[in-house]
Formats: structure tokens, C-alpha cells, sequence
């Protein structure tokens, strides 16, 4: 007897539905065809077990299961209950009526029960795509396919469930989530505020600059000043993300196996914080099997590298292209998978090894041309795609110990959010830009002019603080953004001024 059941393989952060076909006829074999991985040939003991184990067996006749496409490479222990199921339903030991009807898919303990499953939220997508009445899966994977609106979503614990619910003697909880009220009941979850961060207001306000515009940041200052502090409350005055971003992040994250337990969807901008030790394939994606690197969990979000002359120079040259592109391919011999990647970068370092270079209080112990040198682990181009240099001096005692109760990030990320809706009108033609960060060589000079005044303010600035050419549109862009800040149509000479401080590192002189 010939019966299909249906799977997913997930490519990238699509999947592609896998048609299981399972026939049965008198002999002695097991055959498991389709080019399926290791994993996927092992699903024959581990269902033989699962079986037994709750009173059902594999028949002792000529089996063989095709998994089609079967030029499409099957990975994984996800197909163990899309088997199983076929097998059952093949040998008649269960109904196949309405087998058809639903994805399944779920890894069996020797039990028969259900282990969770990578790259939910893209099989549930897919399946509603393609007219699939259901899907039945794991208990812990319910939440997050029940985000999919038009779709019956079975969560179950044992495969006693699922061979009870097609042979109609077990009802099966549908599980159900309202998709917006899911999103907005986390929008503005968060642990950490900009309140709780004592002075540095001139570092606060380059921050709300970066945030409002989608600059990249770097932020420069010896040890203990507060540059992980400020980073990780970056995301709070971010913009809250929409719904289609949201979906779009908890795809990737579902893909990569990052979601937690019953989670539905991740509606907070992501914060991604890798240690200096990562490889660059951890950090772009890769792999044997492509998954997402760091740069895309932090899709829509905050990437954070710390000390950042500490990671390897590679690691650091192969964010590059991702930075400009906002997208990542991973191309193999047989096929080549896409990331998105579009995130704001955020780096902090030491000026030096010691980490007093222009400390205002102690003094730098680094040999003559060395704080040159450990800038210079830092390429030019990758400088280049970076707004704001900022330089973060250590907070007084006398901050520290105040009472004033700093700016909450609620009233910071509202000025970022009417910024940001300047930029969404000024843009809602130019395909792909969004903010004053992704605007173009050509479009600088129509959105970013400057009268006389700002003319002359910007050439003395280059010749007297030896400003490199680089330096140039970078400046234009994040004056842009502070004159949205002012709700201002044009860019004002202050505007200039202000964006001029926040060039660090292309100062003539500045190393010593």
C-alpha cells in the first residue's frame, strides 16, 4: 500500500514542503531513498523503538520510503514523526484519510515522545501557502507556528496523540495565538533604561543621533567609562519594530534554533553581543550546513562587538559587503542560501593596549607609535562604514553619587521615532533606503545641501583638524539627521558643528 505524508525542509529562511511516500509489499527490507543525511537514516531506530514502546511496530515486510524532491538534500531529525506516521498509516495501523491534509513533523524520543524542532515559523508559512488544512508538531514549537493566521495548529507531547487523533479517538488542542496581541504585549519589554546610566549626556545624545538616523557607532574610552553600558541600552530607544519586522526576525532566529520555549514571536529588537574570539563563519553564517551567522540574528536590531581591535583582522573585513548590501549569500557547489542583514553596528575599544591614552587623569604607559598601531588593526574601509567616532570619558564622583534622575528611554525613543518618520516621507520613493544612513553617494547632494555658511564652516573644519575625505559625507549624513531632530528642513551651521565632534579618529594628530 502506497500513503504520502508531508514534511518541510527549511533553505535559508524559506522552506520547501518534502512529500514522504511510503510503500509497503511483501518481503524483507528497508529502503530510505530522497538523499536523506545521517541523521534522517538513523530515524529508522529511533522510530522501531518509539513504536514498540507504545504497543505498535514496524511491519516485517519490504518498506521503502521516498522523499521527494529527491534532488534536495533531507537534514536533520525533524522527519522521524513524518515517517513514522507513513509507516503506520502504509501498514494500515492507522487511518490515512486525512493524512494528507496536514505538515508533520517532529524528532521521536525512544519513548514516543517529541523532541523540538528547528525553523517552525517558515514550515508554518509555507504550509498555509500551499492550502495545508494543519500542521501537527511538537508541544514547545505550537506557540510559535500558531502565529501563522488560516492555520490548525496541533501541538503534541507523544506519538500515542497523533495516532490517536487520526484514528478519530483522541481531540487534539488546537493551539491559537492572537498574532497582534502577542506583538504589542512585548513591544516594550526591557530590563535595562537609559535612566540608569549616570552622566555622560553628550554620549546619550550621539546615541539618540545613531538611533534616529540608523548610523553604525564606535565608541572610544578607557576601561570602566560605560561603553557596554550604553550600548546595550541602545536598542531601548530604537524605533519599536513593526509587525512585518518582527516576523521577519523570528524567522531567522526560528531557522538558527534561538527561539526559547513556547515562544511565539520575538517582538523586541534583537541585541547581539559575540565575544572577540568568533570565527568569521560564525559571524556572517556558513557552514556545512548554512545557518545564520551573528550579523543576521541581529536583523533589525543591534549588533555589539566589543574591544573591537581584539577581534581577528578577517573577521572583522568579512562584515564589509553585509554592512553596505544589508543582505549576506552563502553560496555552496549545489546552492547558494540569503541572509538579511540589515542591523546598526555598534563597536567600543580601548584608545590603546593600556587603555589611558588622553585618560584625563592617569597616564598612558604605551610606547611611542604603539596607540597608532593598535588603530591600525582597524582597516580604513571598514572606518569608512562607520558615522559616529566618539570619544567616552570616565564619569566624575561627583555624577556618580548624584540624585538627578536621568532621561527614561520612552522620551528618547519618541524623539527618534518622529525623526525617523521625517526620513520614512523623505525616502517613500528611493526603493531599500529607509534612514539618513543608507542615502547614496548621488542622493547626498539632493537630500543633504548646506548654504554658504555651512560651506565655509565644513572646509575650515577639514584644514584646521585635518578631517580625511571620508569624513566628508559621513558629516553631511549625520547633520541631516540632527536637523530632523530639530524638525529642521534645512541643515543649519550648528547642525554642521555638532556632527563635525563626532569624527574621532579622522583627526589629523589624534594618535599621537
Amino acid at each position: 500500500m502506497l500513503v504520502k505524508t508531508y514534511g518541510s525542509a527549511v533553505y535559508g529562511i524559506n522552506a520547501t514542503t518534502v512529500t514522504v511516500e511510503t510503500n509497503i509489499n511483501p518481503g524483507v527490507n528497508f529502503l530510505l531513498v530522497g538523499l536523506p543525511d545521517s541523521a534522517v537514516k538513523e530515524s529508522q531506530q529511533r522510530i522501531d523503538a518509539a513504536l514498540k514502546n507504545n504497543g505498535y511496530k514496524i511491519p516485517g515486510k519490504s518498506i521503502v520510503i521516498n522523499m521527494a524532491p529527491a534532488d534536495i538534500r533531507k537534514e536533520g531529525s525533524s522527519y522521524d514523526l513524518t515517517i513514522a506516521v507513513g509507516v503506520l498509516a502504509a501498514s494500515e495501523q492507522i487511518l490515512s484519510d486525512e493524512i494528507h491534509q496536514y505538515i508533520i513533523m517532529g524528532e521521536l524520543s525512544l519513548d514516543g515522545g517529541l523532541q523540538p524542532i528547528k525553523g517552525v515559523l517558515p514550515i508554518a508559512i509555507k504550509a498555509r501557502e500551499e492550502k495545508f488544512k494543519g500542521i501537527i508538531l511538537p508541544k514547545q514549537n505550537a506557540k510559535e507556528a500558531a502565529i501563522v493566521s488560516d492555520l490548525e495548529v496541533y501541538g503534541v507531547e507523544n506519538i500515542k496523540e497523533v495516532i490517536g487523533f487520526f484514528n478519530h479517538t483522541v481531540q487534539l488542542e488546537r493551539t491559537i495565538v492572537d498574532t497582534r496581541d502577542e506583538f504589542y504585549s512585548k513591544l516594550n519589554d526591557s530590563e535595562v533604561d537609559f535612566a540608569d546610566v549616570k552622566g555622560q549626556e553628550n554620549i546619550k545624545r550621539a546615541l539618540e543621533i545613531a538611533a534616529a538616523g540608523g548610523h553604525n557607532v564606535i565608541l572610544i574610552g578607557p576601561p570602566g567609562a560605560g561603553k557596554t553600558m550604553l550600548a546595550k541600552r541602545l536598542p531601548t530607544i530604537l524605533p519599536p519594530m513593526n509587525l512585518h519586522e518582527a516576523l521577519e526576525t523570528t524567522k531567522i532566529h526560528s531557522v538558527a534554533g534561538k527561539m526559547g520555549k513556547n515562544t511565539g514571536l520575538i517582538s523586541v529588537r534583537p541585541f547581539r553581543s559575540p565575544h572577540h574570539t568568533i570565527s568569521d563563519v560564525a559571524l556572517v553564517g556558513g557552514g556545512g550546513v548554512p545557518q545564520p551567522g551573528e550579523i543576521s540574528l541581529a536583523h533589525n536590531g543591534v549588533l555589539f562587538l566589543d574591544e573591537l581591535p581584539e577581534f581577528k583582522r578577517t573577521v572583522l573585513e568579512v562584515m564589509r559587503q553585509p554592512l553596505e548590501d544589508r543582505v549576506v549569500t552563502i553560496s555552496r557547489a549545489k546552492f547558494a542560501v540569503e541572509y538579511p542583514t540589515s542591523f546598526m553596528l555598534i563597536a567600543s575599544m580601548n584608545p590603546c593596549p593600556c587603555g589611558f591614552y588622553n585618560h584625563p587623569e592617569k597616564n598612558c604607559v604605551c610606547a611611542p607609535g604603539v596607540v597608532q598601531k593598535y588603530l591600525n588593526k582597524i582597516s580604513g574601509p571598514l572606518l569608512d562604514r562607520i558615522d559616529i567616532h566618539i570619544e567616552v570619558t570616565p564619569v566624575s564622583y561627583t555624577e556618580l553619587a548624584a540624585e538627578r534622575v536621568s532621561e527614561k528611554s520612552k522620551a528618547v525613543r519618541d524623539r527618534v521615532v518622529k525623526a525617523r518618520e521625517i526620513q520614512e516621507e523623505r525616502f517613500k520613493d528611493k526603493e531599500g533606503v529607509h534612514c539618513n544612513a543608507q542615502i547614496g553617494s548621488k542622493q547626498l547632494r539632493e537630500v543633504c545641501k548646506i548654504d554658504e555658511a555651512g560651506n565655509q564652516l565644513l572646509k575650515t573644519a577639514m584644514e584646521r583638524l585635518g578631517l580625511s575625505a571620508r569624513a566628508y559625507d559621513r558629516i553631511l549624513k549625520v547633520a541631516r539627521t540632527i536637523a530632523d531632530l530639530d524638525n529642521s528642513e534645512n541643515i543649519e551651521t550648528n547642525h554642521l558643528a555638532e556632527a563635525i565632534q563626532y569624527r574621532s579618529l579622522d583627526r589629523d594628530g589624534w594618535a599621537g
